[in-house]
């Protein structure tokens, strides 16, 4: 398996376990679901789509107390939630020369 495959999948499940996270905290879900628009029935639908994982990790990662609470939940250094959200990102989009 090459390495940034496996980086992609390490980032996935980091994302997965964050989106747990969220939907487990019941502070959290609705602030998420107020920032993304989208409803708590639709999750795992927009779970599939490109980038919905990203922006979880990117949610986590906007709020200090809650990328703290989720590290020490995951085990994990704040820093790696971060370098997850990396190979999650769409490269879509234009780049500045």
């Amino acid at each position: 398996m090459q390495k940034s495959q496996k980086n992609q999948e390490s980032a996935e499940a980091l994302a997965v376990q964050a989106l747990a996270f969220v939907a487990s905290d019941p502070e959290l879900l609705p602030r998420f679901l107020a920032i993304t628009g989208i409803e708590a029935q639709q999750i795992r639908r927009a779970a599939q789509e490109p980038g919905f994982l990203a922006g979880v990790l990117h949610f986590i990662l906007a709020h200090e107390p809650t990328l703290l609470r989720f590290s020490q939940e995951a085990g994990i250094a704040p820093g790696e939630v971060g370098i997850a959200a990396l190979p999650l990102g769409n490269d879509d989009h234009e780049r500045s020369s």
